[in-house]
């Protein structure tokens, strides 16, 4: 801690002795110490004197009575004196309140005494006045003890003296009187000492917080400063009391009002101030900075009322002379006027991540704050947010931005047109350098009419006086150029490029961010339309239409796929990744390859989900994942395969919205799918749910984007669903634009999900594209059904690919008997392919093989292989399927189903 400077203090704390409230204190202490001292003194002796003045009159009335009565005359005749005067003397004493009384005679000899043992011995002291006739006291020193006492003669009938009386008082019965009141004396003074001495601390008291604790020299160094500063600061100071009388005025003040030298004192409408000034000093009201001219001054005065905390009624009032600030006061407007354009620019440029709204932001917030006219020209690769390119000087520039507060009468060239600039240099570094112009006059100027010289007298006709151009750079990369124009405005000041630069160089960081964004985003948008499906394969089963709209923040994670599977079925998919940008667009189109590969292999739901749970597991278990890139867990995914020949439709999903479904008969459903996990957390096994659908029912697949908001709960935007399904009628484009329309207004801004939608019209394949036939478990049955299925290829009019067929057919039935189990089944399905399938229940899988020149066997998957253009396995739950498609020409397809 500080240690506190001797002599200060704070404002009512005790004060030290060496501050000036200190010394005074312990002055006025040692004062009132000694009065008190000597007016005790004063008063002892006093009570002394009087107390022996007291004594001497009692003894000179009681000596001059007893001396006068006639009984002690007579006594001192008497033969026996003595005995007539001890009475008379006792009586006396006792009655005047004396000490003692005692009668001599002529020669000195008490002839009466209170100690009786004195009685006949001569009294002390010369007598010789009192024999004389005369009565005097005295102060008596000898024995038998100091006494003050009186002596009276005693006279006879006839005058003449017969003897003394003496009557006193012992000095130690005084003293005694006196210590008994010198107690008395002394409370009194303790009480005066103790009352001075709280007045002298009530004193020093408010002298200590008037001088806060400073010592002597402190206080006087104050006033010297005090008056120091008083008159030489630059500002006038007049204090007037309550009557506006001046009480102060500093040298400043007399300066610049013209004060006399006797001004002091005066009244203040004496002091024949100007009209404005006099009028408010006198008022005695409140102002702050009223600006009041007094000959070729600008006074700004400030006036203040005094007495609020119980000082004295007045006032106090500044003045400070504002002519020799005007200039400083224009800078600093100016340097205020920069610091508001620039706080501007933060606020409204790099708004967006457009670069061509950013340069239009940069016109609009300079103009008119810096410049009557804007214009922003950038280069082609800027705005299309391409890098730069290898040879700048080659590059061409656009006009982007042109922002005038003149209207339309410019002759400058119009947004979108092709100006002409300065050329951009490469640096030796490997970057562009383009100067700065400043061109205070333009028409003392000739450098900048080089470039476009017919533009450039176009320009001064207009009346424009000055410019500022300046190269739009950021990483050391030139972007384009800037241009400020005035013509109205003053003509620019080298302060003003400082200006200009910074302005510029806020809008090149935000038009660098936009074109790198704009190039990342393209970038994005191109992987997510390379990923997602370009159109819809060939099939009859079902006609589909879909829908897909990106989030606001960017590409995102959601799909949807139409697959065609063998058998003429079909496989409709729609999934989702969390998250957006160029990870879930990579990782959406990882797990639609997945699915095309899986379904390939003619897997079921649940199955498919299965591997696909395995697939994400591994993906987000890959060690060369980064730690900027998430895990895959969260993506969810809807599978369904439909076929047209049995109408039966079988779904699974990972964590997805469940589908809808609309009937032909107006009905709409919300379908039951388990609500199995989403991908990636392999806690339980996918269930799959089998239902079939009425030929032309509308089903719907769709990402969570397209119900869920912020503003509305789950259930009423799935009832608004099935109501946009309602309508019977409506094809599967016309029901996503109604699904859209419907659902679509309820989004804000923080709905910013993707949304992917797939509408399937179902279609069944008509029963007469169809032929089955049940197999023997019998070698010799193979003949019979072979025959059969030539006889429906040739009602088909599949001649040319009977001989083909009939190859495959008798090689799988013969297999199936040989190797798998009863029931064998054969099925023919005439569609855009001729789809040969054979079924029985054994499960073993059928393994291709090459067999050897000497090999008897193992030619038959081969040669199925080398005739069918497709061929494969289909595992059911009653056993397999072995499958081969064979392709037709354009007059054997089926036409599509109507």
């Amino acid at each position: 801690m500080t240690p506190k400077r001797p002599g200060t203090g704070e404002r009512g704390a005790r004060f030290a002795v060496r501050s000036v409230a200190g010394q005074f204190f312990v002055l006025q202490l040692a004062i009132v110490l000694l009065l008190v001292i000597a007016a005790a003194l004063v008063l002892a002796w006093q009570a002394r004197s009087a107390d022996v003045r007291s004594a001497r009159d009692r003894s000179r009335t009681c000596a001059g009575t007893l001396a006068v009565s006639p009984s002690t005359a007579a006594a001192l005749q008497s033969p026996r004196p003595t005995r007539r005067l001890e009475p008379l003397s006792v009586r006396a004493g006792r009655e005047c309140g004396i000490d003692f009384v005692a009668v001599l005679n002529r020669k000195g000899v008490r002839l009466s005494d209170p100690i009786p043992s004195l009685i006949g011995k001569r009294a002390s002291g010369d007598f010789g006045r009192a024999l004389a006739g005369e009565t005097y006291t005295e102060q008596f020193e000898g024995e038998p003890k100091d006494s003050v006492r009186a002596v009276a003669p005693v006279r006879n009938a006839d005058g003449k003296v017969i003897g003394i009386v003496t009557a006193g008082v012992d000095l130690a019965t005084v003293s005694a009187r006196l210590n008994r009141e010198l107690p008395w004396v002394g409370v009194g003074a303790a009480g005066a000492l103790l009352l001075a001495t709280a007045g002298a601390g009530l004193v020093s008291r408010r002298l200590n917080r008037q001088t806060r604790g400073l010592g002597p020299a402190e206080v006087t160094r104050m006033y010297e400063h005090h008056d120091a500063v008083l008159h030489a600061v630059r500002e006038g100071v007049l204090v007037l009391d309550g009557e506006r009388r001046l009480v102060l005025a500093n040298d400043e003040a007399h300066r610049l009002l013209g004060l006399p030298d006797q001004a002091q004192g005066q009244h203040v409408d004496d002091l024949r101030l100007e009209s404005s000034v006099g009028e408010l000093l006198s008022s005695g009201r409140t102002a702050t900075d009223e600006v009041h001219v007094v000959g070729d001054r600008m006074l700004a005065v400030n006036q203040r009322t005094t007495g609020q905390n119980g000082g004295p009624d007045g006032s106090v009032a500044t003045l400070r002379d504002t002519t020799e600030l005007r200039e400083v006061a224009g800078q600093a407007e100016i340097a205020a006027q920069r610091l508001e354009l620039l706080y501007t620019a933060g606020l409204r440029i790099g708004t967006t991540l457009d670069v061509v709204r950013t340069a239009e932001e940069l016109a609009e917030v300079a103009v008119p704050r810096f410049a009557d006219v804007v214009s922003v020209d950038l280069l082609d690769h800027v705005i299309s947010g391409k890098e730069p390119l290898p040879d700048p000087a080659a590059a061409r520039v656009r006009r982007v931005a042109l922002r005038s507060a003149l209207g339309e009468t410019h002759p400058l060239q119009t947004v979108g047109s092709r100006p002409s600039i300065p050329p951009v240099v490469p640096t030796a570094e490997g970057g562009e350098e383009a100067e700065v112009v400043f061109e205070p006059d333009l028409a003392a100027a000739t450098g900048w009419r080089t470039v476009d010289p017919e533009g450039a007298e176009r320009i001064l006709a207009a009346g424009f006086h000055s410019l500022i151009t300046v190269p739009m750079r950021a990483r050391g990369t030139v972007f384009g150029l800037a241009s400020f124009w005035r013509r109205h405005q003053r003509p620019f000041q080298p302060e003003d490029v400082a200006s200009a630069g910074e302005l510029v160089t806020r809008t090149a960081v935000c038009v660098d961010n936009a074109r790198r964004y704009a190039r990342e985003h393209g970038l994005a948008v191109t992987l997510q339309r390379s990923l997602l499906p370009g159109g819809l394969p060939e099939q009859n089963a079902v006609t589909a239409a879909y829908r897909y709209l990106p989030a606001q923040a960017g590409v995102g994670g959601d799909w949807f796929d139409v697959i065609a599977l063998p058998g003429a079925r079909v496989a409709l998919v729609v999934g989702d990744v969390v998250g957006h940008g160029l990870h879930a667009a990579a990782t959406m189109g990882r797990l639609r390859t997945a699915v095309h590969n899986f379904s390939s292999l003619d897997l079921p739901p649940d199955e498919l989900l299965a591997h696909l749970d395995e697939l994400v597991a591994r993906i987000d278990q890959d060690p060369t994942l980064g730690p900027e890139t998430g895990p895959v867990t969260g993506a969810t995914v809807l599978y369904a395969i439909y076929d047209p020949a049995s109408g039966q439709c079988q779904l699974a999903g990972a964590g997805h919205p469940p589908p809808a479904l609309a009937c032909p008969d107006g009905t709409t459903a919300i379908l039951g799918v388990p609500e199995n996990l989403p991908l990636g957390l392999g806690t339980s096994p996918f269930e799959t749910h089998t239902l079939s659908i009425p030929e032309g029912s509308r089903l719907v697949l769709y990402t969570n984007g397209l119900v869920q908001v912020r503003s509305r709960g789950l259930d009423d935007r799935m009832d608004m669903l099935r109501a946009a399904l309602a309508p019977v009628g409506q094809d599967p484009e016309r029901t996503c634009a109604a699904l859209l329309q419907t659902l679509l207004p309820d989004r804000t801004n923080e709905d910013r999900d993707d949304i992917a939608l797939l509408v399937a019209e179902t279609r069944l394949l008509p029963p007469s594209r169809i032929a089955q036939w049940d197999v023997p478990s019998d070698p010799e049955a193979v003949a019979p059904v072979r025959a059969a299925c030539m006889s429906q290829l040739t009602e088909w009019g599949l001649e040319e690919t009977a001989f083909t067929a009939e190859l495959i057919l008798s090689e799988l039935i013969t297999n199936a008997i040989r190797y798998g189990a009863p029931p064998v089944t054969v099925r023919l399905l005439c569609d855009r392919y001729l789809t040969c399938e054979v079924s029985d229940s054994s499960s073993t899988a059928p393994h291709l093989r090459r067999a050897t020149t000497v090999d008897e066997g193992g030619r038959g998957l081969f040669l199925i292989a080398q005739l069918a253009q497709h061929w494969g396995t289909r595992y059911t739950p009653e056993g397999k399927t072995i499958w081969a498609e064979l392709p037709l020409t354009a007059t054997q397809v089926e036409p599509p189903l109507a």
